[in-house]
């Protein structure tokens, strides 16, 4: 009798030291599985933050409402497509250009592209199908990007709600070559790295690189900027009844100078409330995207800030509203 109780007692014990193993397997993997869904839940958040508050592809890629100040983009068509750049809006613009469908539509968008695809679209301007894009879109800068920041991105795009959106072929008044940045571009990405945000003017320049800011704020002559004034201001862009003229960005008098940082920050923040955008403005418009760059984080933010003050100050006193 006391031997079957020994045997059986044994059994209990490795019946449930197996059962234990087992639940401890099952809890391991469930934690990696989860891990596994954080770490990608993280990369789609980064993309979000990037493509809507920092290199503003959601707010080029779809309709704005300039009824609005600063014409935040209209809900229901992020990443549809189809607003219209041209010269009436910004004379050095040769013809007519209309934002992408960037959505994961299988037809008009990007559903039927592969993540190379779209990496070369975004870093070298060339499409899925061999055409060079027209550089308004500042693939010359995304060049730069870190490859995660990138991919990042990608895995972004592909959560947007399909839009079933066939988007106008461009119409350009010059042959694509004379405006593809060739020199400017490297082959690959794969050696990109982000700057610690340690370094406060290095990781600005990245981020102001990324957000593009270069292109408006520096003026055009014959249809190239003149970076002997980069961040100088000047550009007028027309839209609707508006004609207002970019800033000058630069740490001279008659830029941002005498701002402080604090009132570098306001100028973004105050649009993180509805009220500061949400009225329409009549003929004081503003085509900066303030409600997607409000979004940037306060110490991207500062970044910024602490980058611009290390620029070439350009003398230049704009007229933000020229008659």
């Amino acid at each position: 009798m006391k031997k079957i109780l020994v045997v059986a007692a044994m059994f209990l014990i490795t019946a449930a030291a197996t059962y234990l193993a087992s639940c401890n397997n099952n809890s391991s993997t469930i934690s990696a599985e989860d891990k596994a869904k954080d770490s990608i839940a993280k990369v789609i958040e980064r993309g979000s933050y990037l493509a809507n508050n920092v290199a503003a592809c959601i707010h080029c890629h779809s309709k704005r409402d300039f009824t609005k100040y600063a014409g935040p983009n209209t809900p229901g068509s992020e990443g549809g497509g189809g607003d219209v750049f041209d010269h009436n809006i910004l004379d050095a613009i040769p013809g007519t250009l209309y934002g992408k469908n960037i959505t994961p539509d299988p037809e008009t968008g990007l559903g039927s592209w592969t993540d190379e695809q779209i990496m070369r679209a975004i870093t070298q301007g060339i499409s899925k199908n061999g055409d060079t894009l027209f550089p308004l879109m500042p693939y010359a800068n995304f060049n730069r990007m870190a490859k995660d920041d990138l991919l990042s991105i990608i895995a972004y795009l592909k959560t947007l709600k399909p839009i079933k959106n066939k988007v106008p072929d461009r119409q350009l008044m010059i042959p694509i070559s004379m405006a593809y940045p060739a020199p400017f571009l490297q082959p690959s990405v794969d050696g990109n790295t982000r700057p610690a945000e340690t370094d406060l003017v290095k990781y600005g320049e990245y981020i102001t690189t990324m957000a593009d800011c270069g292109t408006c704020h520096t003026a055009f002559v014959k249809g190239q900027p003149d970076m002997s004034k980069a961040f100088g201001g000047g550009n007028t862009f027309h839209i609707g009844d508006t004609r207002v003229t970019s800033a000058n960005i630069t740490p001279d008098s008659t830029g941002i100078g005498a701002w402080t940082e604090d009132m570098f920050l306001k100028k973004f923040t105050m649009y993180r409330e509805e009220k500061a955008h949400n009225y329409n403005p009549g003929n004081k418009n503003n085509v900066m995207p303030l409600v997607s760059y409000a979004g940037m984080t306060d110490s991207d933010l500062k970044a910024i800030y602490a980058y611009l003050r290390t620029i070439k100050p350009v003398s230049n006193k704009v007229e933000k509203y020229p008659q």
